[in-house]
């Protein structure tokens, strides 16, 4: 074992020189293609192939700044607290779409699941993509479905969210900033919120409640499967 790579600091200020030099790769760029967080992965992942460096030395540090998930995630309370007038006034349409966005989006593995002939692992890991990663390994490990599946499940739908949101947006018509937001956050969590909060704080705010009202609700769906 490599004394420096086997190190907590290793794997966090690895994950977190990656990340500066995504961010800047991006704004430079500014391509919906290159995403930051892919960028970083791709940053992180050469490295350790490079070097021959393992998943379990890295995960050391690495894994500690998962701890901060779930902080982030409630950071978006001050933008919700911010449009709180707004939410008040579409309550019911916000639970109601966001409600429905999650039973679809379960719906839609359990139909391709089947399809595809997926076995019953397989299927229980993908149920929770479209929550927030804090929920989604809670669900995946809940249904003895495998963390590391789920959390590359949840990762490429936001990154979809990031990649495809503004087209769809576009394409469909889809001019209400309160719907915009809805959509993205139900469909594509926190990833997805990051290009929400790019289209406007409204929109920023609308996906914000939309990941804590679609995690609840797939939550509650995922009880009766």
């Amino acid at each position: 074992m490599n004394p420096l790579s086997s190190s907590p600091f290793f794997g966090m200020l690895l994950t977190i020189a990656s990340w500066e030099i995504a961010i800047r790769i991006s704004n430079r760029f500014r391509s919906p293609l290159l995403n930051p967080l892919l960028i970083a992965m791709a940053i992180i992942l050469s490295i350790l192939k490079i070097f021959g460096i393992t998943m379990a030395d890295y995960n050391i540090g690495g894994d500690i700044l998962t701890l901060f998930i779930a902080p982030a995630t409630t950071m978006l309370a001050v933008s919700v607290y911010n449009q709180i007038a707004i939410l008040k006034k579409n309550l019911v349409p916000v639970i109601v779409g966001c409600t429905v966005g999650s039973a679809v989006s379960i719906g839609t593995v359990l139909f391709l699941s089947r399809l595809f002939g997926l076995s019953e692992v397989l299927t229980s890991s993908l149920i929770p993509k479209s929550v927030t990663t804090a929920i989604a390994i809670e669900l995946s490990m809940q249904f003895n479905g495998i963390p590391s599946i789920t959390i590359l499940a949840v990762l490429i739908t936001g990154i979809c969210g990031v990649l495809f949101s503004p087209l769809l947006i576009k394409l469909l018509h889809v001019h209400n900033p309160v719907t915009q937001g809805l959509a993205i956050g139900t469909s594509s969590h926190l990833i997805g919120t990051s290009k929400a909060l790019e289209l406007g704080e409204l929109q920023g705010a609308m996906s914000g409640i939309a990941i804590f009202i679609a995690g609840t609700a797939t939550v509650l769906i995922a009880i009766f499967l």
